[in-house]
Formats: C-alpha cells, sequence, structure tokens
C-alpha cells in the first residue's frame, strides 16, 4: 500500500533548503579536491606503468571471504553502527552478505551530522570512491536522534514526579523532537539525496529507524568507562525524582513512541518517497530477560544487534 504523504510545511522547507545548500557546498569542496586528485592520479600512473605489478596471492584474497553478493552499503550515523565489538553494520556484513562502507561516529547527535558537514563529507568522498570501483550502493543507511535526547539533558524532558503533570514536559519534547531533531532529519535527508543525484544520477533508498524500548537500569559502557560512558537516562530521571522502575520505563516508552511519531512524518513528506523508515520497536525484549539484548542503557547486546540487524535486512530486501 502507498504510504500517505504530508504536506511540507514552512519548517520542512527551510530544513530543505538547508539540506540543498549543504550539499551544494559540499559537491563544490570535492569538485576541487578531485581536480587536484586527478593531476596526480595521472602523474602516479605514468611512474607504475614501469613498475612491476604486485600480485597478491589467490589463497589470501579467499581467505578474506568471498565478494558481496547482497550489495554494497553506505552509512551515516552513531554508536548504533560504530560499536566496539557488535554493532548494526557488522551484523550486516556478517551475518547478510553485504559490504558497508561507514562514516558514521559514536556520540554524533543528528544535528553535528546535519549542519556540521563533516559526515557528509566524509559520506560524499565514500560515494565517489565506490564509483570508481564501479560500484552503485544498494542503500543508504542513516542512525541518529539518540544522542540528542539522552544524557546530560536527558532530565530538561522530565517534568518533577511531585510536579502537577509528572511525567514528559511536552513543551520541551515538542521542542526538541518535533522542532530540533526534525528539521536536522530533513536537512540531512536532502542533502544525501542530492549528493547522491549527482554522483549516482538518481536518488537511492536511504534507510531511518527509530529506537526500541531502553531500561534505564543506571548501566553505562562497561561500567561507566571509554568514550561511551554513559549512563545516559538514569540519573535524569533520579534528579527529577523517579524511583520507580516501572515509572521510568512508561516514560521511556512514551518517548521512544514520540520520536518514531516524528520519524514516520518525516519519511511521508513528499520529497521523500524514496526513504523507507525501519520500526525497531519490541525487537529487543525490555521484559525480565532485558540485559540478554541491551547491554546498557542505550546499547543492544551482541545478540541484540543481531535482531535490529535482520530488521533492516527485511526493509532492504
Amino acid at each position: 500500500m502507498p504510504r500517505k504523504r504530508v504536506r511540507t510545511d514552512a519548517q520542512a522547507l527551510r530544513a530543505l533548503a538547508t539540506g540543498r545548500a549543504l550539499a551544494k557546498e559540499v559537491l563544490e569542496f570535492r569538485r576541487t579536491a578531485l581536480a587536484a586528485r586527478e593531476v596526480v592520479v595521472r602523474r602516479r600512473a605514468r611512474v607504475r606503468a614501469r613498475a612491476v605489478p604486485t600480485r597478491i596471492r589467490p589463497q589470501l584474497v579467499r581467505a578474506a571471504g568471498s565478494p558481496a553478493n547482497a550489495g554494497t552499503l553506505v552509512a551515516e550515523g552513531d554508536s548504533w553502527f560504530d560499536y566496539p565489538w557488535d554493532d548494526v553494520l557488522r551484523m550486516l556484513e556478517d551475518r547478510h552478505g553485504y559490504d558497508v562502507e561507514s562514516v558514521a561516529h559514536a556520540g554524533d547527535e543528528v544535528q553535528a551530522m546535519a549542519y556540521s558537514g563533516g559526515q557528509l563529507e566524509e559520506f560524499t568522498r565514500r560515494i565517489e570512491r565506490l564509483l570508481r570501483q564501479g560500484t552503485v550502493p544498494r542503500a543508504i543507511l542513516l542512525s541518529g536522534g539518540g544522542n540528542d535526547v539522552a544524557g546530560d539533558q536527558f532530565g530538561t524532558l522530565l517534568n518533577h514526579v511531585s510536579a502537577p503533570e509528572p511525567g514528559l514536559n511536552e513543551h520541551v519534547v515538542s521542542a526538541i523532537l518535533d522542532e530540533r531533531v526534525r528539521s536536522a532529519y530533513v536537512t540531512i535527508l536532502r542533502a544525501v539525496s542530492d549528493v547522491c543525484r549527482v554522483r549516482l544520477g538518481s536518488e537511492i533508498p536511504i534507510l531511518v529507524h527509530g529506537y526500541d524500548y531502553a531500561v534505564p537500569d543506571g548501566r553505562g559502557f562497561l561500567g561507566g568507562w571509554w568514550i561511551l560512558p554513559g549512563p545516559w537516562l538514569e540519573p535524569g530521571f533520579r534528579e527529577k525524582g523517579y524511583e520507580d522502575m516501572q515509572q521510568r520505563k512508561a516514560i521511556i516508552r512514551q518517548l521512544i513512541d514520540r520520536f518514531n511519531a516524528m520519524l514516520q512524518n518525516v519519511v511521508a513528506l513528499r520529497d521523500f518517497k524514496h526513504v523507507r523508515y525501519v520500526n525497531l520497536r519490541r525487537t529487543l525484549d525490555s521484559g525480565p530477560r532485558y540485559k540478554d539484548f541491551w547491554a546498557n542503557e542505550l546499547h543492544p547486546t551482541g545478540r541484540g544487534f543481531a535482531a535490529v540487524a535482520e530488521r533492516f535486512a527485511q526493509v532492504i530486501g
């Protein structure tokens, strides 16, 4: 059944214009860089023509595995795509046969992806590299938004447990999700789409995802160490007086549902007929056995990432 399209509102129109401008800026930067690269490549080609070619033994090639028969994916995003040992992208490579080119950075907010230009420029480089190898990506994967609401700022989303209206502060949640994060998503989706249209000649499928119902139990990465310390949710709940786990989980469920609704609204915009939404809710168990699926408050275990990757593979087709 065709998806119902929603009207492109004024906020989305501004974000679309920003995305087009960012794509234009990055593509112009890359045009200059590619011109300089071409001079060097041609000069080195003349030198290498006189050199003895290096040959790789066939058994070494076979040891690296068969070429991907499912296609190549290009990914941009946060720690769900860039996590130690296990993440969505590793599972898509190892368990589903894709090759993945990634510019994801753990800890990045979707606002940084949309407006700083760093991941977009890296993304454009990867597309160009694949084209030089004669490869057109099967799909683009985008993960973002979790870092925009979790962490130090999470407590600002909550009214105090003793306030007249405890739970999520609707005004703050709407300002962050429906304005800030939504605009960033529209911007980055437009920018990535324009880069693909210019470099590949057409827009290709882009997959975006909501998150699942996390459990705010105070667990961080390896107990709160390294670049992904955490916890990201429990301190905010504790600050606002929420001690009951069931009450915390109910609030997280509301927040995740709001995030997914915002993302579905973005995907339904008329500009994004090529964008697909991956619903991950109820993929990871949040019941008594949740630790089998959640390594900490924000990230799945290896088993959990495998389940998430399965959902992606189903949508990619």
